[in-house]
Formats: C-alpha cells, structure tokens, sequence
C-alpha cells in the first residue's frame, strides 16, 4: 500500500515537472503553422483569414470567386489552386503548404489532404443563425493561429460598424424586403429568415419577404413565377457577372407584369456571398444602405 501511495506520488511529480515541456510541445506544434503558407480550399475559410489580417497563400477557383464573392477581394499573391469541389491535389502537395482549410463537409475527405497537409475544417451554419456560427468560427480559427486578440478587434468592429447604420433605416416603414440572385431566365435562388444576412435585417428591423419552403443552407431555387404573389416589397437581385440572363429575364412579359417592377421596387445590386462570414455580412450590410438607407 505505501509503495503504491509511493509509486503515485512519483508519477504526480513527474507529470507536473513535465506540464510545462508538454504545454510548450503543444505550442511549438501550434507556432509550425506558418500563416504564409495557409491555403483555403473554399470561400468560407478565405474570408475567415482575411477577417484576421491574414492573406491565404492559396484559394480555390478564384475566377469564379470574383464573380459571386466580390467583397473581400483576394491579394494578387494567392494561388488558384482549383475547383473547390476537386483542387489540383499535386500543384498542392508542390506548393507544401503549412495548414490547409476548407468548409466542413465540402470538397475532398480530409483523409485525402491528410496527406498534403495538416488542416480542419470550419462550419458554416447551424441551419438556424449562420452569422452566429461565422463568429464562431472566426474565434475558432483566431485560436488556431493565436489570433485572438485580431479576431477580437474585428468582431469589435463589426457590431460598431452594423450599429453604426441603424439609423439609416429608422423611417423605412415595415416594407419586406425580398433577396434573390438569378440562376437562370426561369429560376433564382431566394434567401430565407435562417440566411446569413437575416441577424442584420432583423437589426434593421426589416421584415425577410420570404416565408417560404427553405434549405439548411438559407436558401432555396424556386421558379420566376413564384415572384409574382410578392405586391408591396423591395426587390434586391444580386449580381455575378449574369448580365446577359438578366436582360433576357427582363425582356419577358411576365416579369414586366411583376409588381415590385412595375412599381420600380427592384433593384441590381453588386455580388455578396450568400455563405460566407462577417465581412460579408459586412458588405451586404453597405450594399443593402446603397439600395434602401436612407429612403421610404
């Protein structure tokens, strides 16, 4: 019994005489990832780095990234690395990247770029406040690279910044507001009350149009026609380099017929990513302000 009681305390005191190499062996683990050298293998993850101050050393698909995302833009230095559903694995295994990021559940298994590289995965939605979730996931990856008084000054700055807009829509009346992109001359995708932009309209106090079937995603593609039960609303259409359908849709004699066009409620408005984090929370929130701050 006493040599047990022993035994115990020995390994106590080596456990403790060892704490502090193993805190700073988890620390050195956590200072091998270069933050240069961080690749983004989908679009989430992008704004979460830029939203530190950090530039991704690698992004998929930048093409169209520039055509759906617009705000943040990506540094000149990132390498297009390839689809996000399927990135050129070699150009990546060359380019020896320190940490890869992706969105959970999108994109190649993380057994396959265990193989490149050590990497994890961010969520994007809960299905219910996706905004709340990218503020989570902002100090998620803020901990990751010991950041966290960057993500802190950030989060800081955008509440000052939403805020900071609210009296541009104090005498608006209680007018929904309708938020679609095209698809195509037949179809949009409209975005419902669990969407990332839905936290700042209820800030706003203005009332989603859409009460609608809905996706996980805070979106769902429904037919033009549906469009047409929608009388007394605003009309934001997000663009992404669609002019050309656009026109055509707009040529039609149904859409001429559309009482938010007839009563010039509808409106163009540049690309903000649908599933991203704060900062695009952040530009749809100037984009919305160009649209309707400020007016009745």
């Amino acid at each position: 019994m006493l040599d047990s009681t022993l035994m115990s305390r020995r390994r106590l005191l080596t456990a403790m005489a060892l704490s502090p190499l193993l805190l700073n062996m988890s620390k050195a683990r956590a200072a091998a990832i270069d933050p240069h050298r961080i690749v983004a293998l989908e679009w989430l993850p992008v704004e979460l780095l830029l939203a530190l101050g950090v530039a991704p050393y690698g992004v998929a698909d930048i093409p169209n990234y520039n055509l759906w995302v617009n705000e943040p833009k990506i540094p000149d230095s990132a390498i297009d690395i390839g689809l996000r559903t399927e990135p050129n694995l070699e150009l990546l295994t060359q380019m020896k990247p320190s940490f890869l990021v992706w969105s959970a559940g999108y994109g190649p298994s993380a057994d396959k770029l265990a193989h490149i590289a050590p990497g994890r995965g961010f969520t994007f939605s809960d299905g219910k406040k996706p905004l709340t979730m990218a503020r989570n996931s902002l100090n998620e990856m803020a901990q990751l690279l010991h950041m966290e008084a960057a993500a802190k000054q950030h989060l800081d700055h955008f509440d000052g910044f939403i805020d900071s807009l609210k009296p541009r829509f104090a005498s608006r009346g209680e007018r929904p507001l309708l938020m679609v992109t095209l698809l195509d001359a037949r179809h949009v995708l409209v975005f419902g009350n669990n969407c990332l932009f839905q936290e700042v309209l209820d800030s706003y106090g203005i009332r989603n149009a859409w009460d609608g079937e809905m996706t996980y995603w805070g979106s769902t593609a429904v037919g033009i026609d549906r469009l047409a039960a929608f009388r007394d609303v605003d009309v934001l259409c997000f663009d992404h380099g669609n002019d050309r359908e656009m026109q055509k849709l707009m040529a039609t004699p149904l859409w001429q017929a559309m009482p938010f066009v007839r009563e010039q409620r509808f409106q163009r408005v540049p690309a903000v990513w649908f599933y991203g984090a704060t900062l695009s929370a952040m530009h749809f929130a100037r984009v919305l302000d160009g649209a309707l701050g400020g007016k009745a």
